[in-house]
């Protein structure tokens, strides 16, 4: 991850081994980090911390703040109590750009990196000395054998190093860094068996973050459409503290655990649910509008949002579509630092997280 491409730092270790490592999710809101242990084929949750950030310190999923979020790294670190040190994060997918090329397959790795830094001012509209890259071989090429088909991926490097940083300052050490889309397309395999998906089936997660919402659409495992646009759970928290004078801490308590006045389920939640269910199907027409694809076979809904009691519910009724809360953690036996219910609550905000988790073992 930390090793150079001359002037060009690799992104993620896509496909090499590592050991176990921290799943690190940064999110505009929070700082979550995921402790996982393999067991045969699946996994056990050993431990997680969701810890808040101060507002602005990551804007539209840029760090802004690193102090900020290095301390609040640290402070999660502090209560996992984890002796592993190693870490893998994740780049938002709209600050990658990815590409297939053709490369001779007798090259080795070395020569493939030597041979995409000539050439990769063909495939990146940056300067090189500002990106950070990395590829991995695919498949052999359709149209001739002696050719491998190669993923470049290549983001600005100050969004790298400032993850680095941040990890650095939290006292974890950047194994990794990966792309959300892929720690998505990762998890899916457990998300796959929660819903039975066969292999032909579409299946559309959305994660409705705090500001951001996601769309990966997946076909056989594998990521075919993605999108991110402006929508979250600060418009519903942000509404109640002005309703009823909260602070933003306090709406988030009354939220999750009750206590709100009695016109808050009719008067806020209520028209929230359904802007939701409107902004899923228009995130959708989104993804039928620019393919040949009308459909979905099934909606995985992530993000603290989709914990909302009834909002699956409602939006299958609406879009006629079956729609499940994710919950990667279905089938894991869990630790004993582990609380099985606010890990449920939890779940489905926890998607990135986890397929970083998965990461070490990937």
């Amino acid at each position: 991850m930390l090793e150079k491409l001359q002037n060009i730092a690799v992104l993620a270790n896509f496909g090499k081994k590592s050991g176990t490592l921290l799943g690190v999710d940064i999110s505009s809101t929070a700082v979550k980090i995921l402790q996982l242990t393999p067991t045969g084929k699946t996994y056990r949750v050993d431990n997680y911390v969701i810890r808040p950030l101060p507002p602005n310190a990551v804007v539209e999923k840029n760090i802004s703040d690193v102090d900020a979020v290095g301390e609040a790294i640290d402070a999660a670190l502090s209560l996992l109590k984890s002796p592993n040190k190693d870490a893998a994060v994740a780049v938002a997918g709209s600050a990658v750009i990815t590409k297939t090329i053709e490369m001779n397959s007798a090259l080795t790795d070395a020569e493939m990196e030597n041979q995409i830094v000539v050439e990769a001012d063909q495939y990146i509209p940056y300067p090189l000395d500002e990106v950070s890259i990395d590829f991995e071989r695919q498949k052999l090429s359709e149209r001739n054998p002696e050719l491998v088909v190669v993923l470049l991926a290549a983001c600005r490097r100050e969004n790298v190093d400032s993850r680095v940083a941040a990890l650095e300052i939290g006292g974890l050490n950047a194994k990794v860094v990966d792309i959300e889309a892929y720690a998505i397309e990762r998890v899916y395999g457990l998300l796959a068996e929660q819903i039975g998906s066969v292999e032909d089936q579409t299946v559309a997660i959305i994660d409705i973050g705090s500001v951001m919402t996601t769309l990966n659409v997946i076909l056989q495992g594998k990521t075919i459409y993605t999108r991110e646009q402006m929508f979250g759970g600060n418009a519903l928290s942000e509404e109640v503290q002005r309703r009823f004078g909260l602070t933003a801490a306090e709406a988030e308590q009354g939220m999750k655990r009750g206590g709100l006045p009695e016109e808050y389920e009719q008067e806020i939640l209520g028209p929230y649910k359904e802007s939701v269910v409107q902004q899923v199907s228009q995130t959708l027409q989104f993804f039928f509008s620019s393919s040949h694809y009308n459909e979905v076979d099934h909606i995985l809904l992530a993000g603290g949002v989709a914990a909302i009691e009834g909002l699956a519910d409602l939006c299958q009724e609406s879009l006629s579509t079956p729609v499940t809360v994710a919950n990667p953690f279905a089938d894991m036996t869990l630790g004993p630092k582990v609380n099985k219910t606010m890990l449920e609550n939890d779940a489905s905000a926890l998607l990135i997280a986890c397929g970083l988790a998965m990461r070490g073992e990937y």
